[in-house]
């Protein structure tokens, strides 16, 4: 019998995308149980399960995973090679980018007029969360991260540098008195993110030693501009990117301590994508492209 290889694959991500073989089924113009049909077929076929039926929420498995990622890879790089002969390689489609707040407010979102100007036939879903979100789990297309990556299935294109600062507020300061170490932080109430980041704590370097001390206080908030006006409203100290407070130090609403502790203290920002091969999809690599060009975090 004659197999479909690529039909397979693409109900395959059909379902991936739509979280259900009713939905998937939908989409693709079957019923749900052909669409349960195809699936166990190629199950079969490979020798391995690629979804976990026995939960409510339709989930895949490590090698679903897998066969996903090279999957959407396979058959986006089929498309374009479509298109490519077709649109003389214009870049379209829907885009999803995932960003934390701070780099979607002071970089980001200025520029998407630009882009969109520039690519009109790619229709962008931004998304602003200080969450480290999973692209694979939220359909994301581009990511945004501060700070080291773990996750080394991910391509990533670095952005730049973002400088870090301790602040907070000529007030607080006064009460609390300024810190002259970092040991002095456990006098202080330390604004920390309620968030969970690869590294947690604030970094200094004593006496030619890293140190990390351990954000411990009375407030955690969900996103770095929380973080931010809470610093200024005498909340705390903060470890923020200096890009966030420079007009805030510049109007004296927040100033810098433990300056001389922290002089390398850098968060590398990248955007991110999933790939496999070295392929990328020409809206994907449009904006990637353009973000290289357009954004500089250094001068900040």
């Amino acid at each position: 019998m004659d197999i479909n290889r690529f039909r397979e694959l693409e109900v395959f991500i059909c379902v991936v995308e739509n979280g259900s073989f009713s939905a998937a089924a939908r989409t693709c113009g079957m019923t749900p149980s052909a669409i349960s049909k195809l699936i166990s077929r190629l199950e079969s076929r490979l020798g391995s399960r690629l979804f976990n039926r026995s939960t409510r929420q339709l989930q895949f498995t490590l090698e679903g995973q897998l066969f996903y990622e090279r999957g959407v890879g396979i058959l986006a790089e089929l498309n374009e090679a479509e298109r490519s002969v077709s649109e003389c390689h214009v870049p379209r489609g829907r885009l999803r980018v995932n960003a934390n707040v701070t780099f979607g407010h002071h970089f980001l979102l200025p520029l998407i007029p630009i882009f969109s100007s520039l690519y009109p036939d790619i229709t962008l879903d931004i998304v602003l969360t200080d969450t480290v979100v999973d692209i694979l789990g939220q359909r994301s297309d581009i990511a945004v991260r501060a700070g080291p990556l773990k996750d080394s299935s991910l391509i990533a294109r670095k952005l730049g540098q973002a400088k870090m600062v301790i602040v907070g507020s000529p007030l607080y300061l006064q009460k609390r008195g300024i810190p002259q170490h970092p040991d002095d932080l456990g006098n202080h109430n330390l604004l920390s993110a309620n968030y969970m980041r690869s590294i947690n704590g604030w970094p200094f370097v004593v006496d030619g030693v890293r140190r990390q001390i351990s954000t411990k206080g009375t407030i955690q908030a969900s996103d770095g501009e929380a973080l931010r006006y809470l610093a200024i409203e005498h909340g705390g100290l903060a470890r923020l990117a200096k890009f966030r407070v420079k007009d805030d130090i510049n109007r004296n609403k927040l100033c810098t301590v433990l300056d001389a502790f922290n002089m390398d203290d850098m968060e590398d920002i990248h955007a991110v994508f999933v790939g496999h091969g070295g392929y990328m999809p020409l809206r994907v690599r449009a904006f990637l492209d353009f973000l290289v060009d357009n954004v500089n975090i250094d001068s900040k």
